[in-house]
């Protein structure tokens, strides 16, 4: 590690302690490749994150996550919610020496996640077209959906032109493939955003489906390349840009119930209570996710199961439910507030740490302690667009820096730990590994069934489509699975 590196450490360590109170209120340091990122881009205007508008929002999200979600056998949400070996895939590693012997300080996953949008309902969701230059794209959710009424999809349907019919929206074009006259996913979609119009003369902006994308870029297959597919008409072909294809997942996942674990406690207290002297949330519903549970999940889910989780990532006021794509750490000694090459260098004994500003809060089985700063990257949302091609190069990628110690037992397994700020991830989930979701509509479709590119769906097919979508909101699995399928063929 280099000298510069240990400097900045150490003066952030020593800003800590001098101020302890205004260090727990910074945000954490982000970064957009090796940049600082300040663009301070969010889904809230100024006045919504004064009034800490993003708690009451993430509160809501967390409900529908939730409620949709069915939770995995020996698996309770927000019960026993600091428990890491109860949520990731295998639990093999509980101590920090022996993530440092298996070489787990670091770890990336061989496939990324991928990036999508967060389909917003004041857009319309899977109903905004996205690629037609004419579509306003206004905050106001009225003046989009007015477009779509003046210029509706079954009418450039008919008049044959297929650079409109291409411009239209993934919902559009997954009607029109099924033989769905009435519209009724497009029209779902555009509801969804219409009862909030009526009930407050808005949309937020931050409602979305973030919570159906982070977990289908790592439960499904990239779309690589377009689907050309022949429509249930039988003569009108629709191209499916990988950004359609990904669209239509985001939906099913955001729709359809599948077993979850969790990790994090909720707390929709705006202001919750803290400490005086150091600035620590006191409750411990609001405190979220303990430093050694993150420490624990993180590592034995990226580095040792090698597969993605979801994070909360709520502490810049942006969409939130970001896949984890890789981390890496370094350790301090929480005592000198200097940088250290060995966890021997780090690890300071409890009864030693005689500047400890968290003494209060330390469990009685702590033994010794040691500081780590993490650095954690997520995929990120990013705009659709007719790209034809899709890689891991395009998916937009941030990096966060944390700050926190580890309590150690006897056997210098990790047992607690503390934040250096309050803002950090609280709220961990994942499908459980190999889960495959489907509606409900489609469980009677016969198994031998399938579908050639160039022919249009079987009647089956069509009529269970039409029922998913007005009865569940959600495209057919199937049909989302074979869609990839062509666009990586």
């Amino acid at each position: 590690m280099s000298e510069e590196q240990g400097k900045e450490i150490n003066t952030g360590i020593q800003a800590f302690y001098e101020n302890p109170v205004e260090f727990m209120n910074r945000i954490p340091p982000k970064y957009d490749g090796d940049k600082l990122d300040s663009s301070g881009t969010s889904v809230f205007d100024q006045v919504g994150i004064e009034q800490n508008a993003h708690v009451e929002a993430r509160d809501a999200l967390r409900q529908q996550v939730t409620e949709r979600d069915e939770i995995a056998v020996g698996r309770a949400a927000f019960a026993d919610n600091d428990e890491a070996d109860g949520f990731v895939d295998e639990f093999r590693f509980s101590g920090v020496q022996s993530m440092e012997d298996n070489g787990l300080m670091h770890a990336s996953l061989g496939e990324s996640p991928w990036s999508d949008d967060y389909w917003a309902l004041y857009l319309g969701s899977l109903g905004h077209r996205y690629a037609d230059p004419d579509f306003p794209a206004s905050a106001n959710w009225k003046e989009n959906f007015d477009y779509i009424q003046r210029h509706p999809a079954g009418q450039i349907v008919a008049q044959g032109n297929a650079d409109a019919i291409n411009r239209l929206s993934p919902a559009e074009k997954y009607d029109i493939l099924v033989g769905d006259s009435d519209y009724s996913l497009t029209r779902k979609m555009w509801e969804q955003g219409k009862k909030y119009y009526v009930q407050s003369g808005q949309v937020e902006t931050w409602m979305g489906l973030c919570h159906g994308w982070s977990p289908a870029s790592y439960m499904l297959p990239r779309p690589t390349g377009t689907a050309t597919v022949l429509a249930a008409d039988g003569s009108t072909y629709l191209t499916f840009y990988p950004a359609d294809v990904k669209a239509l997942a985001t939906l099913l996942w955001a729709k359809v119930k599948y077993r979850s674990r969790f990790i994090g406690g909720r707390c929709n207290d705006k202001n919750p209570a803290k400490d005086p002297q150091t600035g620590r949330i006191l409750s411990q519903i609001c405190f979220d996710t303990n430093p050694g549970t993150w420490h624990l999940a993180i590592v034995n889910q990226i580095g040792a199961s090698c597969r993605s989780m979801v994070m909360d990532a709520t502490y810049d006021y942006q969409v939130w439910n970001q896949p984890v794509l890789s981390y890496s750490y370094r350790y301090f000694n929480p005592k000198s507030m200097y940088y250290a090459d060995s966890l021997t260098e780090a690890k300071v004994a409890a009864s030693d740490f005689t500047n400890d500003k968290f003494v209060q809060f330390r469990s009685n089985d702590t033994e010794s302690l040691v500081g780590i700063e993490m650095k954690v990257s997520y995929i990120v949302e990013k705009v659709p667009e007719h790209a034809e091609t899709d890689t891991a190069a395009d998916d937009q990628v941030k990096t966060v820096v944390y700050l926190y110690d580890l309590e150690l037992d006897f056997a210098g397994n990790i047992i607690g730990g503390e934040w250096y700020q309050n803002a950090h991830p609280d709220f961990l989930w994942t499908p459980v590994q190999g889960e495959r979701i489907m509606t409900a509509a489609e469980r009677h479709i016969p198994l031998t069934d399938n579908w050639q590119s160039g022919q249009p769906l079987a009647q089956q097919w069509q009529q269970s489509a039409a029922m998913a979508a007005e009865y569940e909101e959600a495209p057919l699995a199937v049909i989302v699975e074979q869609l990839i399928a062509f666009s990586n063929s």
